[in-house]
């Protein structure tokens, strides 16, 4: 009877049950009834309405069997559930992904590797199915923390921890896989899934020192690598994240890598960091490079303060991150990144200043010293960065870069920079001179302009030139090299190193083209403020030897560069001004570069006295120039360089300067009771210095000299309003001569006046006239 009841009542139960249980064997070791499984495959595909009862009923016993511990049949179920699941496909299979997600969540929540492990495999097969239409209701954040979770594993088994940690990388990817696809589903993208995706893969990619990298775009690995080693595996995951990348998630998927670098302290070495981000900048689309370069200058801004090392750090990575973008496309951000370096460069320099400053005097502070230095690698981390994405920039747009940087440079006396110095002090001021010089060098190298008023326009030339008046022989050493980078349009430079004395040209094989009509124009209207600059940049005093082979190229490309007839006469003005000369050779060779640039050059006590043969001789020259058919009319007018505002504005006073004239506008300012008057006393020196006239002839000579040079050199509006207000004064003073030689004599009647607008007559009595003494008698 007992038998009869059992049987009867399984005869009841519903046909998708029975199904269910058949595939379960007896003994979970004897795994899957296929047979059964088949039957089941078969009534689910006949009738798909009945899928979601039979998930829900799978779902029910794999429950059942996790809390009992029963792995066997645990693993027999999410066989089952695998195999419906791809067999089915219609739109009944919705209901049953639910039962089959629920059946994943809960493997995943058990404490046991080979369950996690077990329902990370399922959901990746569920992840490569594509579904004939997507599920918008349905949501992934679960497994997202879940599998994020794994990524962390710190299991105390090496093994099973690698094991757990691929299990969550793969579940990270199949979600991506997942979800990404669908355009009107874009959870995955939020800032809390992000924040929660891109560290764990980051965590797992930490130890790619271990392997061997790949560097550069995503190539193929083996599968072997790709399965047992999570770094791989993370990395190839991100790639494929950031790929699937759009213009408006990009932002949260890069955001989370600066706070994964900043937690863990990536930046300072940054190796890891700039793998990070070649790995970025390679795996996005080449349209939304700009973005991340952008994110990367804002990070900079937010760690303005930290440590120099880590400021550089995040520098060297903008440094890579602009090599790639320079390849494609760069974007709007072409002026941001150049103001955003020149900004942290004026910063650097600020905080260096200030260090210097705080130290103490007189001892040797070994933290500031350091520090120093570091700030040293940040300025030229940014010089570099500025160099490279300048040279890699159109040459339209490096024109305008080189403008934005020498606008930027200060220059003592005037306010026409953008940058404020006002923190800086003069070390300050003058470090940052450098930094912005040499950057503009960096930009400049490699620049090729067709004519050399592309690039030397007006508004470049006269603020790059006035630096090279400066009493610091470093900054005009490079301003001089940045004119040689513009200058050099034939790449000669190499074969002009070394001032030497060259007995045959054509030896040097210089490259050279006919100067057009341009560049004729430009010397024509900017040749003597070039001059002018070499000449007065060979007096200075402080001047090293690189100063002088740096003058000495300078004048060898105009000649190369630029020279006509006329240009070559001004040259050789020039040159006689100069003297640097070649028949000394024998006579006196210190006057020879040869000699006098060695470390020990013996020199003579005096070299005021020496005979006329060993100087340019300017009659042999005009002889040589006139047989070759120059014009050497203006040979024999003596060079003499024009005196502009420039040199009031860019010399720079010393310190000791300034503080003298600091105390005499406070001598000014003292009350007449506290100063005491200093009388000179009357000697027989004194009146002998008083009739001397040597004196006043040479104040003659230089007051006959500066208006020569006025004249030659000052431009024709200043000279004209010059003589039109002397003309005027003259015509004044003419007027009121002739007013009162010809004014008419007083009349006994009077003289008209007017007052208040009435005319009114004034007599003048008789007695009181004055008249000519020739008129009386």
């Amino acid at each position: 009877m007992p038998t009869r009841v059992c049987c009867c009542c399984s005869a009841l139960r519903p046909r998708y049950k029975r199904l269910v249980d058949n595939i379960f064997p007896e003994d979970a070791k004897d795994g899957l009834v296929k047979a059964d499984m088949e039957k089941l495959t078969f009534y689910a595909v006949s009738a798909p309405e009945k899928l979601d009862r039979i998930g829900s009923y799978l779902a029910e016993r794999l429950s059942r069997d996790v809390v009992r511990h029963r792995s066997g049949y645990v693993l027999i179920a999410m066989e089952a559930l695998d195999q419906l699941l791809m067999a089915c496909h219609s739109q009944s299979i919705k209901p049953f992904v639910e039962s089959f997600l629920h059946m994943v969540a809960k493997l995943l929540e058990s404490g046991e590797p080979k369950l996690q492990v077990l329902g990370t495999n399922s959901f990746v097969k569920f992840a490569n199915i594509e579904e004939d239409t997507p599920s918008y209701h349905r949501r992934y954040d679960f497994f997202v923390s879940r599998f994020s979770a794994m990524c962390h594993s710190c299991h105390s088994d090496p093994e099973i921890r690698t094991e757990i940690r691929i299990a969550g990388i793969r579940g990270i990817q199949g979600v991506v896989r997942k979800t990404v696809n669908d355009e009107l589903r874009a959870t995955i993208w939020e800032p809390q899934h992000m924040d929660k995706i891109v560290p764990s893969l980051l965590f797992n990619m930490q130890k790619i020192e271990e392997v061997d990298s790949r560097i550069g775009p995503p190539s193929s690995p083996s599968a072997t690598d790709k399965e047992e080693n999570p770094a791989i595996l993370a990395e190839n995951c991100l790639r494929e994240l950031l790929g699937r990348a759009t213009f408006g998630n990009m932002n949260n998927a890069v955001r989370p890598v600066f706070a994964h670098l900043d937690h863990h302290k990536l930046w300072d070495p940054n190796e890891f960091a700039v793998h990070c981000f070649k790995i970025i900048m390679y795996s996005i689309q080449a349209q939304y490079s700009h973005h991340v370069i952008q994110e990367i200058l804002g990070h900079l801004d937010a760690r303005k303060k930290d440590a120099p090392r880590v400021r550089a750090g995040i520098i060297q990575v903008l440094l890579e991150a602009v090599a790639i973008a320079a390849k494609g496309s760069i974007g709007p951000t072409v002026l941001e990144v150049f103001n955003t370096l020149l900004k942290h460069l004026r910063l650097s320099v600020e905080f260096e200043a200030n260090d210097l400053q705080g130290g103490s005097v007189g001892s040797v502070n070994l933290n500031t010293s350091s520090k120093d230095n570091d700030e040293k690698i940040v300025q030229n981390a940014i010089i570099q960065t500025i160099g490279f994405f300048g040279s890699n920039l159109p040459d339209y747009q490096r024109s305008e870069i080189m403008m934005f940087i020498m606008g930027k440079v200060p220059v003592f006396g005037t306010s026409t920079h953008t940058l404020d110095i006002s923190q800086l002090g003069d070390l300050g001021t003058r470090r940052i001179q450098i930094m912005l010089l040499r950057s503009l060098l960096m930009v400049t190298s490699g620049y090729k302009a067709k004519t050399i008023v592309t690039a030397l326009p007006g508004s470049f030339l006269d603020p790059l030139l006035s630096p090279s008046l400066m009493e610091d022989y470093e900054l005009r050493q490079l301003v001089l090299e940045v004119m040689h980078n513009l200058m050099d349009r034939h790449d000669n430079r190499a074969k002009l190193r070394g001032i030497r004395i060259i007995p045959d040209v054509a030896d040097l094989k210089i490259k050279r083209e006919k100067i057009c009509r341009q560049d004729t124009s430009f010397m024509k209207k900017n040749g003597q403020q070039l001059y002018r600059h070499i000449y007065l940049g060979c007096k200075e005093e402080d001047n090293v030897q690189k100063n002088y082979e740096l003058l000495y190229t300078s004048l060898a490309l105009i000649t190369i560069e630029l020279a006509n007839e006329e240009v070559v006469i001004d040259l050789i003005r020039l040159a006689i001004a100069l003297q640097v000369i070649e028949i000394r050779t024998m006579e006196a060779p210190y006057f020879l570069p040869e000699h006098i640039f060695r470390d020990k050059c013996m020199l003579p006590k005096s070299l005021e006295k020496h005979e006329k043969d060993l100087y340019f001789l300017t009659n042999k020259i005009a002889e040589s120039l006139g047989g070759s058919g120059y014009s050497v009319e203006r040979l024999s007018v003596p060079y003499v360089p024009q005196v502009t505002d420039e040199d009031r504005l860019s010399r720079r006073k010393s310190i000791v300067d300034t503080v003298s004239i600091q105390v005499d506008i406070l001598s000014n300012n003292v009350p007449s009771d506290d100063v005491v008057s200093n009388t000179e006393e009357i000697t027989f020196e004194a009146l002998k210095k008083a009739i001397d006239t040597s004196g006043m002839e040479e104040q003659e000579k230089e007051k006959r000299r500066l208006v020569i040079e006025k004249f030659q050199k000052a431009p024709f509006e200043e000279i004209a309003a010059q003589c039109e207000s002397k003309a005027n004064l003259l015509h004044d003073r003419l007027a009121q001569i002739l007013e009162l030689t010809i004014r008419p004599p007083p009349s006994p009647s009077g003289t008209l006046t007017i007052t208040s607008g009435h005319a009114q007559y004034q007599s003048v009595p008789v007695y009181e006239m004055k008249f000519p003494d020739l008129c009386v008698y």
